[in-house]
């Protein structure tokens, strides 16, 4: 079962002082709109998410479908045949997928510590 693209997404308070400070680490936006407060950010193979105002917390976050460059792959396991598998093998969600529909969904779930992960379908 392949998950997609990985990256850390990060509840910030202010978005243009985190794109200032993470710049500063050698990050690069190459994705998101800063006027809806949201960003991607990329250092090599490194990608982060800041939202301003939109989840409380941090959470890891996969995209099937998308490759280490937001580029779209041409074959990626669906989010409901992952939402499938993550049932079938006991594991609660906290949001699911409607599992009639096709195109764009996601499934979030947390960790035994609580750690919230995203499996965020784009298309």
């Amino acid at each position: 079962m392949e998950l997609g693209n990985f990256s850390v997404s990060l509840s910030v308070k202010d978005i243009n002082a985190s794109r200032e400070f993470y710049e500063k680490l050698g990050f690069t936006a190459y994705g998101g709109d800063i006027t809806q407060n949201w960003l991607i950010m990329k250092n090599g193979d490194t990608n982060i998410g800041l939202f301003q105002g939109m989840f409380e917390g941090n959470m890891m976050t996969f995209n099937p479908g998308w490759s280490a460059e937001a580029q779209d792959l041409d074959e990626f396991t669906d989010i409901r045949v992952i939402q499938e598998h993550l049932k079938k093998n006991g594991v609660p969600l906290m949001a699911e997928a409607d599992a009639t529909t096709t195109g764009p969904a996601s499934v979030m779930l947390a960790d035994p510590d609580g750690n919230v992960i995203l499996i965020d379908q784009h298309r």
